[in-house]
């Protein structure tokens, strides 16, 4: 298999998520699961999915779909389509599994996958996040990340316009 194939089928649908899934619980995998936009891959992106990778076994990627995007940060996003950004992601050889989330909402999601650990930005609180209640009540986990200051889309695209 040549390697974009090989990134290629880290780009999954729920069906095939749902295969995946039944092989990593059946071999009592840890699953961590996150979501982003994660339009304009900067070093940010790089330390948060790699900080949340350490945390188990399994890394799983909720990308917003292009619509979900327009709906939650507004017009002008995302700058790169859903197909560029999940093949940027499942490229990192520590991500496991991109799938593209249309809702705006991953609630969900998370209940599908059911994840051991559930990771999101330090600019919210554990309790407050999407699926804490579901992750929580099966005695997982979920964990903010620090978010280094700087390293934000929002900055690279200010420093690029100057």
């Amino acid at each position: 298999m040549n390697k974009l194939t090989s990134i290629k089928k880290k780009m999954v649908d729920l069906e095939e998520l749902g295969r995946h899934l039944a092989i990593w619980n059946l071999f009592d995998k840890k699953v961590v699961f996150t979501t982003g936009c994660f339009d304009i891959l900067h070093r940010g992106h790089i330390e948060y999915l790699t900080q949340a990778a350490s945390l188990g076994d399994v890394l799983i990627v909720g990308l917003q779909s292009d619509s979900s995007v327009l709906r939650l940060k507004g017009e002008g996003k995302p700058i790169q389509d859903q197909e560029s950004r999940a093949m940027m992601v499942a490229a990192m050889s520590f991500v496991d599994a991109v799938i593209i989330n249309e809702e705006d909402s991953p609630y969900s999601l998370i209940k599908f996958i059911q994840p051991n650990v559930l990771v999101k930005g330090a600019d919210q609180l554990p309790k407050d996040i999407v699926g804490y209640d579901i992750v929580s009540s099966k005695g997982g986990k979920v964990l903010t990340l620090d978010i280094k200051e700087g390293l934000s889309t929002k900055a690279l695209l200010d420093s690029i316009r100057k």
